[in-house]
């Protein structure tokens, strides 16, 4: 299960690092409008902070899951473990607030919180077992 979880949770960090070239640094393009929708050119200037702020969150939980992977899978298994749940953790958390806060983003709350939802899953029955 720990294997599982590694996996999962660096799957969950790949997925937060696009998230994060998105937001923070293709904010405004073609695909990413195609990702969070098309803006005019005053709401992308209006966001882009805010934007480029919350893509470091996310690349900074990624970090966290996937040295956390790293780290575990070199047989540092309680510190790597914790890094993971408290990456994918949060993770999970953003997604459960964005389902619940906002309907028109429940799609994306969904695709976001998946991997770290299962990866939290198995890191929990790995410590179990």
């Amino acid at each position: 299960m720990l294997v599982l979880g590694s996996v999962l949770a660096l799957l969950a960090a790949l997925l937060h690092a696009v998230i994060f070239v998105l937001e923070s640094l293709a904010w405004g393009s073609p695909r990413a409008a195609k990702v969070f929708g098309e803006q005019s050119e005053a709401e992308v200037a209006a966001t882009h902070d805010l934007a480029f702020n919350q893509g470091f969150y996310n690349l900074f939980l990624g970090v966290l899951a996937a040295l956390g992977a790293v780290l575990a899978l070199a047989g540092l298994s309680t510190v790597g473990i914790t890094l993971m749940l408290a990456g994918t953790g949060c993770m999970l958390a953003a997604a459960t607030v964005l389902l619940l806060s906002s309907p028109a983003h429940r799609g994306a709350a969904v695709r976001q919180g998946t991997l770290p939802l299962l990866a939290v899953l198995a890191l929990l029955l790995a410590l179990a077992v």
